[in-house]
């Protein structure tokens, strides 16, 4: 059974209760001295720890999608590297109706980062009915390590999109949702690594131009913006302050405002410090000139450790650049947090792009 599957959680979690039950059960009948009885009770011991936790491990990766297969978890997979890309475009993988429009796995290609991801492109009702009119777009982005799923199955951006419109909220909107690890395993916190993966330059600049290329989007800053939780937050607020030119507004739900820097990402500097220093979010607004975007950050008063530097960044930025907020009282780094902001924070986000003329 797959890691991800329901099938595997139940059972371990099955198999735990019974080694409980069995615990209990058998004790008494190993109350002896010898070293049989001892081993006996370790082993039942063990058997209900072993069980237990993999039961709660199974169920955390569920909802928090951090590994997506067996060989993801032991580190086994192989596909660690940047795939070289022919120049063949966007491609199209399977389609699907949902309720409000239609969503297509596709293939990113970079054509000038030479890098490649999946993502799921959600096209409101009116994009398929109205065959000549161009739309905004927003990117999304997941967490680290994060599965593009996630933004349907936990988040359900498309189905929070298609609600909007249908309620009048927002003009229809389309949706490119990602994960922002685009080499994996290793976490690039989507900065263009010298003379390594320009994962900044991938999003700003290879992802829009191939939903351009392939759909009808248009192509100004103000109908494109950048959506993202937790990494993908960050990566969020990054590109669109890094790239005014290519995008307009962002959100970021629980995001952070500086790389970090671990053992999943290596070296992303390559001692560069002048690197290091672009990819600080309140260096960029203590040194650079403010860009002209609008974006809105997000955080919780008790419960997450972004809420002190979410404060000071709301308090360096600066005109043209205009930032909102949206404090939860309470609230955990974690989907359920997110989803109380979502309805907000999605439509608000639409609501800043632009629809072009037909």
């Amino acid at each position: 059974m797959g890691l991800t599957s329901i099938g595997l959680l139940v059972t371990t979690a099955v198999l735990a209760v019974v080694a409980l039950v069995a615990t209990v059960w058998l004790w008494p009948r190993l109350s002896a001295r010898s070293w049989r009885a001892v081993l006996g009770r370790v082993g039942l011991l063990a058997a209900c720890q072993v069980l237990t936790l993999a039961a709660l491990g199974l169920a955390t990766n569920s909802y928090f999608g951090f590994y997506s297969s067996w060989s993801d978890l032991l580190g086994t997979d192989t596909a660690t590297a940047p795939i070289t890309i022919a120049a063949t475009g966007l491609q199209v993988l399977s389609s699907r109706p949902v309720p409000g429009g239609r969503i297509e796995q596709v293939i990113m290609p970079g054509q000038s980062t030479r890098l490649s991801e999946e993502a799921y492109v959600f096209l409101p009702s009116a994009y398929l009915e109205h065959k000549t009119e161009h739309f905004p777009a927003i990117i999304a982005l997941t967490g680290y390590p994060g599965d593009p799923r996630n933004l349907m199955t936990r988040l359900d951006l498309p189905g929070r999109m298609a609600k909007a419109i249908a309620e009048g909220q927002v003009k229809p909107t389309i949706l490119v949702m990602m994960r922002p690890s685009v080499v994996l395993p290793r976490d690039t916190e989507c900065v263009d690594v010298p003379r390594g993966p320009q994962v900044q330059s991938y999003f700003a600049n290879d992802v829009k131009q191939d939903v351009i290329a392939h759909y009808r989007v248009a192509s100004g800053r103000d109908s494109w913006g950048i959506l993202g939780g937790s990494t993908g937050g960050y990566c969020a607020l990054k590109i669109v302050m890094s790239h005014p030119e290519q995008f307009s507004a962002a959100v970021s739900l629980s995001g952070y405002f500086k790389t970090i820097i671990d053992r999943t990402t290596g070296d992303l500097f390559q001692r560069d410090k002048s690197v290091e220093q672009r990819n600080d979010l309140m260096w960029r607004l203590a040194n650079l000139p403010a860009p002209p975007v609008n974006v809105l950050v997000t955080s919780s008063k008790k419960g997450e450790s972004d809420y002190p530097a979410t404060v000071r960044f709301l308090g360096a930025v600066k005109p043209p650049m205009r930032a909102s907020s949206l404090f939860l009282p309470s609230g955990g780094h974690n989907f359920n947090t997110w989803n109380r902001e979502l309805p907000q924070a999605l439509p608000w986000l639409a609501q800043q792009l632009a629809t072009p003329a037909a």
